[in-house]
């Protein structure tokens, strides 16, 4: 197969969208300090796109769907329509962006260009600027994605004049795709011989192949349960939002209870969807929710390269449990077993035999799946990001809000990335359906205080007040301290508020002190 052929699950995502399911990644990037000129960032990222190839080609189809598409060179690629420029009116707020992201996140990725845009944003407060990124998901997965953005954002590389190589005609094409396939017969036989030459090892591989789709099977034979995150099929409009947190509090947390990360994330996940479900008036007695949670195969050899190189895990989300330590140890446990059970090796599996299948044939496949889409109420990504500072032309990176895309009838889906220090959940959600995203990312740092009182709890300790004689001021005498606060401090009582007392006034100051800096 040529090695620009889109591999079976990069294919699928070009299934799996229409009208209304974007397939694209997309992340906000908030920079620090004074925002370059359109003009010197456009040197800038074409001095690097030597690095990343794939920004200039786009895909070309295989008459009468004989192959998958494979990848060209786009002979009228034009960076400037991929690198566009916009501006909030100044000083824009981050609810402002996240205003923009939403509408710049809500259209597709043409078909005949190179599938990726940036937005560069001005006019955000504080001194600060943004660019707004969306690339495929048949170009990248998440892992991959961090990667080229590292790489956009390295020291300067010195590369020749890019010369694009001439797109095959139509027939090439599909000499090409009948060539391949005749070379197939020996991919199938390849398996084989290596079967003969190690035989303990092929049937110790078959044998954990075979388990692993089991357990995919069993896992997905249980509907999910009716929730308003899934109460319709997604529209094309979507809202963004997101919040922070310190990957220090979730490492705590950890570390006392005894778990992963993952598994912490996915607990203070649970918890905010709880609160979100109960505040909307949902019936949550004995409720589990069906979580997919993307699994990175990627190994260290194909870092930086693009492409998909991802499987999956089916979890259930236990929002019916109202104490933070239980929730953590029922999640904790169920991620063992299902790591065990082989779930991501037997969804791996069986995305490399649909190479086998017509292309027709897949894609009928994929409009069945998406349309009768059942098995989850939701997707959460949690992606390793840099724990060092990036750079773009002397500007630091302070900040990365990652965007899963939304499929079928999945109106809700949370990504989050651990950048520097930081853990940032971003949210994606239907523009209808999830009217009220923003009290969701309340909700995700409220239960992360929940859990992180829980686990002091256990060891004698009451969460502390923001400054001694907190609880007896009144919200003006607060908003006036804040005014002249720091943001630790704002932070500080801004978690404290959504966990004790929810006063609004007290929350609304803080929020306007970090639209201040």
């Amino acid at each position: 197969m040529t090695k620009d052929r889109l591999s079976p699950l990069d294919a699928s995502f070009l299934h799996l969208e229409d009208a209304t399911s974007h397939m694209h990644m997309a992340a906000a990037l908030i920079f620090a300090g004074k925002s370059p000129s359109y003009g010197r960032l456009l040197a800038h990222v074409e001095s690097r796109l030597g690095l990343v190839p794939r920004y200039r080609q786009r895909l070309a189809e295989v008459p009468l769907a004989q192959a998958r598409p494979r990848w060209v060179d786009d002979e009228r690629f034009d960076l400037r329509y991929h690198l566009r420029n916009t501006a909030l009116p100044g000083p824009g707020s981050e609810y402002e962006l996240q205003v923009l992201a939403g509408r710049v996140f809500s259209h597709h990725l043409r078909r005949d260009r190179p599938l990726w845009e940036m937005w560069l944003v001005e006019g955000l407060d504080r001194g600060r600027f943004a660019i707004l990124s969306k690339t495929h998901h048949a170009l990248v997965d998440g892992i991959s994605g961090l990667d080229i953005l590292s790489v956009l954002f390295a020291s300067e590389e010195e590369f020749g004049p890019w010369r694009p190589e001439p797109a095959p005609s139509s027939a090439a094409l599909v000499t090409e795709a009948v060539l391949e396939r005749a070379t197939n017969v020996g991919e199938l036989v390849r398996p084989l011989r290596a079967a003969v030459r190690r035989p303990r090892k092929a049937v110790s591989r078959i044998a954990e192949t075979a388990v692993g789709a089991g357990a995919l099977a069993r896992a997905g034979l249980q509907p999910a349960p009716p929730t308003p995150y899934n109460a319709s099929r997604v529209g094309p409009d979507r809202r963004f939002t997101w919040t922070r947190a310190s990957l220090d509090e979730v490492k705590a947390i950890k570390n006392t209870l005894g778990a992963t990360v993952n598994d912490v994330v996915l607990t203070v996940v649970t918890l905010a969807l709880r609160r979100h479900l109960m505040r909307r008036g949902e019936d949550i007695d004995g409720l589990e929710l069906k979580a997919f949670v993307p699994v990175s195969v990627r190994t260290e050899d194909s870092r930086g390269t693009p492409g998909n190189q991802v499987s999956g895990m089916l979890t259930t989300l236990p929002v019916s449990s109202a104490d933070p330590v239980q929730c953590l140890a029922r999640i904790s446990a169920q991620m063992r077993v299902v790591k065990q059970s082989g779930q991501a090796i037997g969804a791996q599996a069986l995305t490399e035999l649909s190479g086998f299948a017509p292309p027709t044939l897949l894609h009928e496949a994929f409009r069945l799946v998406v349309t009768r889409q059942r098995l989850v109420n939701l997707v959460v990504t949690n992606v390793p990001g840099p724990q060092f500072p990036l750079y773009l032309d002397g500007r630091e990176l302070t900040d990365i809000f990652p965007m899963v895309p939304l499929g079928s009838n999945l109106n809700l889906g949370i990504a989050i990335v651990s950048y520097n220090g930081a853990l940032n959940f971003g949210l994606a959600g239907d523009f209808a359906v999830m009217h009220d995203l923003q009290d969701l990312a309340g909700d995700l740092l409220a239960a992360l205080q929940e859990l992180t009182a829980a686990a002091a709890g256990l060891h004698g300790e009451e969460p502390a007040a923001p400054w001694p004689g907190y609880d007896q001021q009144t919200v003006p005498v607060i908003a006036k301290r804040l005014h002249d606060a720091g943001e630790d401090v704002a932070a500080a009582v801004r978690s404290y508020e959504l966990e004790h007392k929810h006063r609004r006034g007290v929350i609304d100051a803080t929020e306007r002190k970090g639209t201040r800096g």
